[in-house]
């Protein structure tokens, strides 16, 4: 076999069953998948990225039976819903491959021959308590209920007895030779814990396998004994290798194969870091490298499945939103070897702050100066000064932590450095006022190379957002009036200065259009919970609403007052002056989030002292489940604008 190339990439998903439909969980594997997928290729890797469907197995036969359907009838339908749903999700991958497809079937049987011809594949009689609901047999520590039957510890479903002739494979011979690669190879199963699993169970002993039955007809037949059907999980597990070309494409496979990463859920961990490293042992594969078994996403604190009806319909998020709040949302919320609870609260949160508030309007405020003050176009700029270079090595640093991040799969950590660089751009438009500048015409260069600055940082942004936000980064390349498609984009060589003076920028529109909770429930037809009771509106005159003055300001500093939870302390400039403001907005934004945003200001409320801070003047926001949402403005209006 030849030796797989440095550059080549390797990267699986799960192959997902075909007897429900696609949720929020089978689209959070593939899409950490695909932004790790196109990382790579942005860094000029070769890459492979390999999804599809399991569609053999009891579960597949009952379920279509129970439609009126044949299996395959079933399984064609619900392959084109898995299809459209990558679609939808700017999926990127190189092969979707099908367990009934024939280079599949004769992969697999050619496989199981050899290892029964060398003796690791044996006939005999088993009999043990079966999981219908996940397709194995439970372990014999398993305990016997009050009634005198087991229950699956997966997936919580009744056990049946099962006696039946059917082959065996020796995984009892592969324990030695299963720890003593785990020794040389500690990080083959991530994150750690998933690895003391794995070892810990294996030390226990490890049983021959049960990998045939004659029970079910919906299947692959064994070689030469066709009244015997392979086990799905054999036969599942070999999708990787027959997805890269094993039998039918040999250079493609020869290239590609040890897989790099094989990105599971944790509840498969044990079939695809015992099982699986064993059949390949048997059969002499190269083993992959690593086995990644994230974290579940949890809907009322409860691992989402269809027999609990609390799956989330990727459809109706993308529907209000697109596809890339979704991707953003998932990836950035919890490390993927964490479990995370789907919260439609802050969902949105994340949506309005980071996408709306923070990427949103620096792209819109920074092109909207451009047009106004340059016509679209920058030509000339004047000497980088030490803020400007302190954004460009910022970048730099940022460049060094995110690739650090991206090639650890830790995504949200990645995001976090990229938010935080989101958020010293923003600072520093609101520090170097550019919008003061444009008042003198002979800072007419100085104001340029501060927009230049901003919209270079821009484009470097959209470069590393554009692995977990594709179609929001285009968008950006776009509005900066790039030729290029980004995909072209090397990252290793990727600097702030690499923008084009005098390019062509387009007027900009908003990307991330602000969504309010109730209407995104209205649509998901899902009602808050809610222990507030319904309050009196009180009414007040014209007159008494003309006596508020409301203007718009801009937060130019914020810092947290000390001994205080909620409360943070803000300067604030509103066109005449700068005003200090306290607002008890500290558990809903962080003060960095807060600079460089204008908002709403009662600028003639009578001051108050607040923790000793005079505070002169009051910033509008809307409490939602106890916190405040702050509505900031996407336009670049001037501080001291009349709010009517």
């Amino acid at each position: 076999m030849a030796k797989k190339s440095k550059k080549a990439f390797y990267i699986t998903t799960p192959i997902y069953y075909v007897n429900d439909v696609p949720h929020i969980g089978h689209a959070y594997t593939t899409i950490i998948a695909d932004a790790i997928t196109r990382y790579k290729k942005l860094l000029g890797e070769d890459v492979f990225f390999l999804t599809g469907t399991d569609e053999h197995g009891q579960k597949v036969e009952k379920a279509a039976k129970e439609k009126g359907l044949q299996p395959i009838e079933l399984a064609d339908q619900v392959v084109e819903r898995y299809k459209h749903l990558w679609k939808a999700l700017h999926i990127s991958y190189d092969f979707f491959i099908r367990t009934t497809e024939s280079i599949h079937e004769k992969g697999v049987q050619k496989i199981f021959r050899k290892l029964k011809d060398k003796g690791d594949i044996y006939k005999g009689i088993y009999k043990g308590w079966y999981c219908v609901s996940n397709e194995h047999y439970l372990a014999d520590d398993v305990p016997l209920e009050k009634g005198g039957y087991k229950m699956c510890p997966d997936c919580g479903t009744k056990a049946n007895i099962v006696s039946e002739d059917c082959y065996f494979f020796k995984l009892s011979a592969y324990q030695k030779p299963l720890l003593d690669f785990y020794a040389k190879n500690p990080n083959f199963a991530r994150p750690p814990s998933r690895m003391n699993e794995v070892i810990s169970f294996v030390k226990q002993g490890l049983k021959d396998l049960s990998i045939t039955r004659t029970t079910v007809k919906w299947g692959i037949p064994v070689p030469d004994d066709s009244d015997h059907t392979i086990y799905v999980w054999f036969d599942a597990l070999h999708n990787y290798l027959t997805g890269i070309g094993y039998d039918w494409n040999m250079e493609n496979f020869n290239k590609f194969w040890p897989a790099t990463v094989h990105l599971i859920g944790k509840d498969i961990l044990r079939f695809h870091a015992i099982f699986w490293p064993a059949f390949l042992m048997a059969a002499e594969f190269p083993l992959p490298e690593t086995v990644f078994g994230h974290g579940w996403w949890l809907k009322d604190e409860t691992k989402m499945s269809k027999s609990k009806g609390n799956v989330l319909d990727p459809h109706i998020i993308l529907k209000t939103f697109g596809a890339d709040p979704l991707r953003y949302f998932l990836l950035r919320e919890i490390p993927i070897g964490l479990d995370g609870n789907f919260s439609h609260e802050g969902f949105i949160h994340r949506v309005n702050s980071d996408l709306a508030n923070d990427l949103g309007n620096l792209v819109h405020r920074t092109l909207t100066m451009i047009q106004n003050f340059f016509n679209g176009k920058i030509e000339e700029i004047d000497e980088e000064e030490g803020k400007d270079k302190k954004l460009r090595l910022g970048f730099e640093e940022l460049k060094e932590k995110s690739f650090k991040f991206y090639e650890e799969y830790a995504l949200n950590k990645a995001l976090e450095e990229i938010w935080a660089y989101i958020r010293s751009v923003n600072k520093y438009l609101a520090d170097n006022e550019p919008w003061k500048l444009a008042k003198d015409k002979s800072k007419k260069k100085r104001l340029g190379r501060i927009l230049y600055q901003a919209t270079a940082a821009l484009r470097a942004i959209s470069c590393l957002l554009y692995p977990v936000i594709p179609e929001s980064s285009e968008k950006i390349w776009d509005l900066l009036g790039e030729e290029n498609p980004i995909s072209d984009v090397s990252l290793s060589g990727l600097k702030i200065e690499d923008l084009k003076l005098g390019q062509i920028t387009k007027k900009p529109y908003p990307l991330f259009p602000r969504i309010l909770l109730k209407d995104f429930l209205k649509e998901e037809k899902i009602q808050p919970v809610s222990s507030q009771k319904e309050e009196k509106m009180e009414y007040i005159t014209f007159d008494e609403f003309k006596s508020m003055d409301l203007r718009v300001g801009e937060i130019l500093k914020a810092e947290k007052v000390e001994g205080t939870d909620k409360l943070i302390k803000m300067e604030a400039d509103i066109g005449t002056e700068t005003r200090t403001i306290v607002a008890g907005v500290a558990d809903a934004y962080s003060p960095e989030e807060l600079v460089g945003k204008k908002v709403v200001m009662i600028v003639n409320l009578k001051p108050a002292v607040i923790r000793g801070i005079e505070s002169k003047g009051m910033l509008l926001a809307a409490e939602v489940e106890g916190k405040a949402s702050i509505p900031f403005f996407d336009k670049d209006i001037p501080p001291g604008s009349k709010v009517v």
